[in-house]
């Protein structure tokens, strides 16, 4: 059988890259496709990885993150041995293609797919039969599960015919497609994987904001007082996530058939992709109130200098005032 393993990790463009180009593969395409995702292919390989010829096809998503789809044969996906040279190609791949910081930051995603060129005598029965492979495999774990874990790990099942199914877990997924059409399914969970990453990347985006302002403002006292400067840097990067969280939304959005409505509701599911869109929702409001709460009261603080200021200069105009009187009315003599 063939794996398609999928790697995420950040990785901007340098401001040359070429023009967009449209995703391909999608079933009845171009009545359904993501919308707003810009998609520039950077290259496609193979590589020698354990032993293995790998297919190797990288794209950028939206001048953001670099998305690897790799694919290599495995006789038997299923056999413990395999397992372990699964994984040693996975791991290979990862040191391959991910920058050192984001492996160690662990700030990527990785996502294995099984595909299935058929099953019989159904795509469910096929499944039920072979439970306990296919949990290990999509958890790439050689523990025997439960029946309450397998019943969890094997749900969440799409399908496109009686012959066509694709079952998806937030760390794996099994395509059946009797004519090994599975471009169009690959290529939602990639969106999905993506949608996952941004939604990670933001969410450190905001952490270093946070931890940025803790400093700045409340742990260093020996710091120079914050300046309109600083709260506006502030003010420009929270700016800036909110409208990436905003296209990052946007990304969601899909026209399509029935199916694909399906397939990708599936997939936000399992990925606990609205529970990172309303989790996201939550820390960008309280950001925005903790700077709003930042510039009134630097405001405040900032009027107060100014008043002390006021009086100081009325006060120093008043004894000038008072010592010119005095030495109008002669009680001050010079020697």
């Amino acid at each position: 059988m063939e794996i398609c393993y999928l790697i995420a990790f950040p990785d901007a463009d340098d401001g040359k890259a070429p023009l967009p180009e449209p995703f391909k593969g999608l079933k009845d395409a171009p009545y359904f496709r993501p919308i707003d995702i810009d998609l520039v292919t950077l290259g496609e390989e193979t590589v020698l990885i354990e032993g293995h010829a790998v297919l190797v096809n990288r794209q950028r998503y939206d001048g953001r993150v670099q998305m690897v789809e790799c694919r290599f044969d495995l006789k038997d996906p299923f056999a413990a041995s395999v397992l372990q040279e699964r994984a040693k190609i996975q791991n290979a791949l990862e040191s391959k293609f991910i920058p050192t910081a984001y492996r160690q930051n662990g700030l990527y995603e990785e996502f294995s797919i099984l595909l299935v060129p058929g099953a019989s005598p159904s795509p469910d029965k096929w499944i039920e039969k072979n439970a306990r492979a296919l949990a290990n495999f999509i958890r790439s774990q050689r523990e025997v599960f439960d029946i309450e874990e397998l019943n969890e790990i094997l749900a969440s099942r799409t399908r496109y015919s009686a012959s066509e199914l694709t079952l998806v877990d937030w760390e794996g997924a099994v395509i059946i497609a009797p004519n090994e059409d599975y471009q169009s399914d690959v290529a939602l969970l990639k969106i999905g994987n993506y949608q996952l990453l941004r939604y990670r990347m933001l969410d450190q985006s905001i952490d270093v904001m946070l931890d940025k302002i803790s400093e700045t403002f409340f742990e260093n006292k020996r710091r120079p007082r914050p300046t309109r400067g600083v709260i506006r840097q502030i003010a420009e990067h929270k700016l800036e996530v909110m409208l990436d969280f905003e296209r990052a939304e946007q990304n969601l959005l899909l026209i399509g058939d029935w199916y694909t409505a399906k397939l990708y509701e599936a997939i936000q599911s399992e990925f606990y992709l609205k529970d990172w869109k309303e989790n996201l929702k939550g820390k960008l409001d309280n950001l925005e109130s903790i700077v709003e709460t930042i510039k009134d009261n630097f405001s405040m603080s900032f009027e107060t200098l100014m008043d002390r200021l006021q009086l100081i200069g009325w006060v120093v105009l008043l004894i000038g005032y008072i010592y010119l009187y005095f030495l109008d009315a002669g009680w001050i003599k010079f020697p």
